[in-house]
């Protein structure tokens, strides 16, 4: 795997090598010594996976506290514009934001950090959407903040149509 690194640190993308030949392809999504030598040493302990059409907007997510849950994201098929906010407190990029595209043919995963908001945009007709997480859902310290709060300016990529935004991610707070 090939990691490099985004503007704001502990946000990493990674690009796994991908074996082809005439039947189809094989790629390692995943390998622990790999990823620590890379930095990471969180310990997955829960695998999500969501399916969506074209134009639905999943996020702004996060879980706090001691529920906070680190990331490994990626896509299966189908293509998201993916979006990570820092809001870690001691971090000098707080509030600032990270968007890049990961689809079924670039196999790209973006790991985001505890102390991070996340959330996606399906660009494709269909994508199907999978992630690890270092703890487990806690419902009780799930929240979020608005995909289109101006405090973040985060600029989501149009699709051809409005999009899709579940109520509850509609009745987060703005940040300001």
């Amino acid at each position: 795997m090939y990691f490099s690194t985004t503007p704001i640190e502990g946000l990493l993308l990674f690009e796994p090598r991908i074996f082809g030949d005439e039947r189809g392809y094989f790629m390692e999504t995943y390998n622990e010594r790999t990823f620590r030598e890379a930095g990471i040493t969180n310990t997955f302990v829960q695998d999500n996976q969501a399916a969506s059409s074209r134009g639905v907007l999943r996020g702004l997510h996060l879980q706090r506290g001691d529920d906070a849950q680190a990331k490994l994201v990626r896509v299966i098929s189908g293509e998201v514009y993916d979006v990570a906010v820092d809001l870690r407190l001691d971090s000098p990029t707080r509030y600032q934001w990270y968007g890049v595209y990961l689809n079924g043919e670039n196999q790209r995963q973006l790991f985001v950090p505890r102390g991070f908001a996340h959330g996606y945009l399906v660009t494709s007709e269909h994508a199907v959407f999978a992630y690890k997480c270092d703890n487990f859902y806690a419902p009780a310290a799930e929240d979020g903040f608005r995909y289109d709060d101006p405090a973040f300016g985060i600029e989501w990529p149009a699709v051809g149509q409005e999009y899709t935004v579940a109520a509850r991610d509609l009745s987060y707070p703005w940040l300001t």
